[in-house]
């Protein structure tokens, strides 16, 4: 679901294609698997399961009592029947020949009739086709009298008696048999044509009766005139002519007092029944064949009337003939139908899928959908996105410099507007990539310093310099530090009551005392804070000299003793750290050989008592006296 039309009237598009050409099957399922969380593609949903046909959709229509659609189409030539209060496809039947148009007989779809394109008439219930007939000619529309159950067949041709005049059969559903045809003037032929006419034979195009107010019968001829025949008399009763064009469409208000018809040249004219000049004459601007026109009427009583040709919708107001709304959908339309009471309006298309649109200024949602209406609501509390998101604005200068000068006025890649041109922004990353070679390396060394500086600031706390107890304000603003912002007058920093601790130096925090001690054990004096002046435990002598005999010593005459932790039997004792010093020689340090530390070794391996009893026992001394005593005469002296 999405916004088509973003004007003072909104129109949302719940289902149809988006583009003029099928795409595969293949393509269609990996472009709706990469766009399933597009934003843009959130509000998709599936309003009525399988709304389409295999190639096209040629009529649709909706029941009375809003409960059923029928809509025909091909290829196969089939139609379907969907249950709005299943939002689904009930079934689904297919026919012997492609269908021309149909009408539902009853309130629902049990009782429906098909004109086909083979000359043939078909009567479908719900168990299948309930009867078929012929017609002498072929069939143009179809319209339906309730009083007399009578169904009217606007046919090409002339009839055979000989009289020069067009036919609508009647078909008395009754009595199931033909009545004799009504003789509509549609022009001349040409002689020897034949029972179906030559190939420029006139014929009578359309029908629509005044159901629910007088019954009055119209029907639109190929020569622009509109003839009125009344169902009680079976005679003509008036003539509209002067029509440009073939008439095409017609189509009468809900009181029966306006008659409102469209041409094959594209106007759409309105009529008061008791007037020949028109009310309301407007030109739909495309040239084509109206398909619809279908009076309208808003929840605030305004009358609106709606137009259809194969290109665009338009909805004019009929008290000032101003154009209320219009929609263009991306394929050729076949027909529009609109569901009673309701904004909803439904199309029978040339693409696979069918379109349904929502006016929510014509009418609330149906009656099957009101959920509809909450999705429209939250859409419309949503920032609309801009016009131009894709593209880029570029002016003169700008299009020069990057050699796209050739292009304007020549291709719509180039869409002027004010002082410049939007260009499409692939193009233009594309461009201007060509007019700079380095521009990729130039934008990745930008991106890194912003990355560097941004990390750099993220490291750069908040600092505030003081005259005393500056550890104290730095322990203050260290409790800020998962903030994005560091606020440098936080808690005590920022009172007037303790400005005095960081400006008054009697007041410096003696980090060595006793009281401070007791309220922060873990804290080590002077380790953070170097620049600070406060008192020092140990203080070294001002003399770097070796050789002075009293450099160990220090100046406040506290002597620091080294203990050792080795005794064997004796005495412990202490010496002094700078007599040891002095004494102290280089001994090159030997490579350890295991990873144990200390001076003795511990293991809890299990071994056996006799394995260890061995390595106890003592190595035998060597006692050169026992040796035996040495030759003389093996001196190696002796013998020189």
């Amino acid at each position: 679901m999405k916004l088509t039309s973003a004007g003072t009237v909104p129109v949302y598009t719940i289902a149809g294609p988006s583009t003029a050409r099928p795409l595969p099957d293949w393509l269609l399922r990996r472009r709706k698997r990469s766009a399933k969380y597009d934003p843009e593609n959130l509000n998709n949903f599936e309003l009525l399961q399988e709304f389409e046909f295999e190639e096209a959709s040629n009529c649709v229509r909706v029941s009375e009592d809003g409960n059923w659609i029928m809509s025909s189409g091909t290829y196969k030539p089939q139609f379907h029947v969907h249950s709005t209060q299943e939002l689904s496809l009930s079934f689904s039947r297919h026919t012997k020949s492609e269908n021309t148009t149909f009408i539902l007989l009853s309130s629902d779809y049990t009782k429906s009739l098909h004109l086909q394109n083979d000359r043939s008439l078909e009567f479908h219930t719900p168990m299948g086709c309930h009867y078929e007939t012929r017609l002498p000619r072929f069939g143009r529309d179809l319209a339906y009298i309730r009083q007399n159950t009578e169904v009217l067949i606007p046919a090409v041709g002339l009839s055979s008696d000989g009289s020069g005049y067009g036919e609508v059969f009647r078909l008395d559903l009754e009595r199931g048999q033909y009545l004799r045809p009504w003789q509509v003037d549609v022009g001349t032929d040409d002689d020897n044509a034949g029972l179906q006419g030559s190939i420029n034979v006139g014929s009578v195009n359309v029908a629509t009766v005044a159901e629910y107010t007088h019954g009055l019968c119209a029907f639109g001829t190929s020569i622009g005139t509109v003839e009125f025949f009344d169902p009680r008399s079976k005679n003509r009763v008036a003539v509209l002519g002067g029509q440009e064009g073939e008439v095409t469409a017609l189509d009468y208000s809900s009181d029966g007092l306006s008659l409102a018809l469209g041409t094959s040249t594209g106007r759409v004219r309105q009529f008061d029944l008791r007037n020949p000049r028109p009310i309301f004459d407007k030109e739909h601007g495309m040239g084509l064949p109206i398909k619809n026109i279908i009076h309208l009427k808003t929840p605030t009583e305004e009358r609106k009337l709606l137009a259809a040709d194969k290109r665009i919708i338009k909805i004019w107001d009929e008290d000032s003939g101003d154009l209320w709304t219009s929609i263009e959908p991306a394929i050729d339309l076949n027909h529009v139908a609109h569901c009673p009471d309701s904004g909803m309006l439904l199309t029978a298309n040339e693409g696979k899928q069918q379109h349904i649109f929502f006016i929510p200024n014509l009418g609330l949602a149906p009656k099957w959908c009101p959920f509809v209406d909450n999705m429209v609501h939250e859409m419309e509390n949503e920032t609309p996105a801009e016009t131009y998101d894709n593209y880029k604005f570029l002016t003169v200068p700008e299009i020069k410099s990057l050699g796209l000068s050739h292009l304007v006025g020549k291709t719509n890649l180039l869409r002027p507007y004010m002082h410049g041109y939007f260009v499409a922004a692939k193009l233009y990353d594309d461009v201007r990539l060509i007019a700079n070679p380095y521009m990729w390396e130039e934008e990745r060394a930008k991106r890194v310093k912003e990355k560097i500086e941004k990390e750099r600031a993220s490291r750069i706390r908040g600092v505030k310099k003081v005259k005393v107890n500056q550890k104290l304000v730095n322990t203050v603003l260290k409790r800020q530090e998962k903030r994005e912002q560091v606020d440098l007058e936080a808690g005590m920093l920022g009172d007037e009551r303790f400005a005095k601790i960081f400006e008054d130096d009697d007041m410096v925090i003696d980090e060595a005392s006793y009281e401070f001690r007791a309220i922060n054990p873990s804290t080590i004096p002077g380790h953070e804070d170097t620049t600070a002046k406060s008192t020092i435990r140990y203080q070294a002598d001002s003399s770097d000299s070796e050789s002075d005999a009293d450099d160990s010593k220090p100046s406040d005459g506290i002597v620091m003793q080294v203990s050792s932790s080795k005794v064997q039997g004796g005495k412990i004792r202490d010496t002094a750290l700078g007599s040891r010093v002095k004494d102290l020689k280089h001994v090159p340090r030997k490579e350890r050989t295991s990873e144990v530390v200390g001076e003795k070794q511990v293991t809890f391996v299990p071994e056996s008592k006799k394995k260890a009893k061995q390595q106890e026992e003592p190595a035998p001394r060597h006692d050169r006296r026992k040796e035996g005593r040495r030759s003389a005469s093996t001196n190696t002296f002796r013998k020189l």
